[in-house]
């Protein structure tokens, strides 16, 4: 089914709102995607050049994100075309302003993504009392302090060993965005012995083949240096990354990074996608053909949102953490069966699995897609 937007098919979008303010440089878009199985999660994420077809591709994502992980959510993704760079007051009334327009959308839950973080939904709570990923102080459980979607990434690895030649004590790692996912994909696959050779983020990238200490590499990153003036690396040029010869390769920063233009520059064994949408179609089917192993985003990084899922249920800490560790271990596993039974790339098999658990929930549904 072709809609009027061009986008629409038999899952959703169920909604597409435009939020327009010029007063206040208010700029954003909601789509609520699927919402059959419960009201939707998603992230907010501020750029200033967010367009309304990624809007979408990242509320499909997480629809059938929550949906593999087995989450009573539907998916949604919300966007502000905005710097996210803004002096806080600027960036607060902005986002509390945002909230407020979509006050009444009760199906949608609002969480931090890039360019926001637990602090903004702290703002977004306080203004509609409909948002996760909060601070500890007002009951929430702080996904991107503790590293919840990296942990995800991390157990995704080790999920995925048995179908690769190599193990995780000193395998290579090169982490494309050293932000909340990709410094704590680090810390966890360091901690289990592999080597991070490479990171970058916006301004540039490090390199040492021999390791680069993660510890103080992350310290360096929160205290505002860029990864490319760590004294301890090799500065590299931003995108040099990509090229980096590593056994482990994680994309963690924007969509559509990898395409054909680029991704025979890989010079990895496993790609673990710790960013939403991060390569396109072609080149995942690209990299099968060469036999590199490429884990979908919504298998690999659905640690935030379980971790977010749980908070909205109530959960504790630790049992979001145990959750995180269970489902992302099982999907990679049953994806993995899938591929060998079916001879299938990884995302074919994932969005299958994800699919039969949305159309059984919809069909619980009075209309298919409300």
């Amino acid at each position: 089914m072709v809609g009027l937007l061009g986008i629409e098919d038999e899952l959703g979008p169920k909604r597409v709102i435009h939020v327009y303010e010029p007063s206040l440089s208010l700029n954003g878009i909601l789509v609520v995607d699927n919402v059959a199985a419960g009201p939707s999660i998603g992230g907010l994420r501020m750029a200033t050049d967010v367009t309304l077809s990624e809007c979408f591709r990242l509320a499909r994502a997480m629809t059938l994100k929550n949906a593999a992980a087995g989450l009573p959510h539907g998916g949604g993704k919300s966007v502000l075309r905005a710097d996210p760079t803004l002096p806080r007051a600027e960036k607060e009334a902005l986002i509390r302003a945002f909230a407020g327009a979509l006050r009444d959308v009760e199906d949608y839950i609002f969480g931090p993504d890039m360019g926001t973080d637990e602090q903004c939904m702290a703002w977004v709570k306080d203004e509609i009392g409909r948002s996760v990923g909060l601070p500890r102080e007002v009951g929430g459980i702080p996904l991107d302090e503790l590293g919840a979607t990296g942990l995800g990434v991390a157990r995704a690895v080790e999920a995925a060993l048995p179908y690769v030649d190599f193990e995780l004590a000193g395998a290579r790692v090169a982490i494309q965005g050293f932000g909340a996912v990709g410094m704590h994909a680090a810390r966890f696959l360091s901690e289990k012995g592999a080597l991070l050779v490479a990171a970058s983020d916006s301004s540039g990238a490090t390199r040492d083949d021999a390791g680069l200490d993660v510890t103080a590499l992350i310290e360096a990153k929160r205290n505002g240096q860029p990864v490319r003036d760590f004294a301890d690396g090799r500065a590299m040029e931003r995108d040099a990354i990509i090229a980096v010869p590593c056994d482990i390769w994680v994309p963690a920063a924007r969509p559509d990074v990898i395409d054909l233009s680029n991704v025979d520059q890989l010079d990895t064994k496993l790609i673990v996608q710790g960013a939403n949408i991060p390569i396109t179609l072609e080149a995942e089917a690209h990299l099968h053909r060469k036999g590199i192993l490429s884990l979908p985003d919504f298998i690999a990084n659905a640690g935030g949102v379980i971790c977010a899922a749980a908070e909205y249920a109530g959960a504790t800490q630790q049992a979001a953490f145990d959750a995180i560790e269970e489902k992302i271990i099982q999907n990679t596993e049953a994806m993995m069966d899938r591929v060998r039974a079916d001879q299938t790339l990884p995302r074919q098999a994932a969005t299958e699995m994800a699919d039969i658990r949305i159309r059984r929930a919809m069909d619980t549904r009075r209309w298919s897609i409300f």
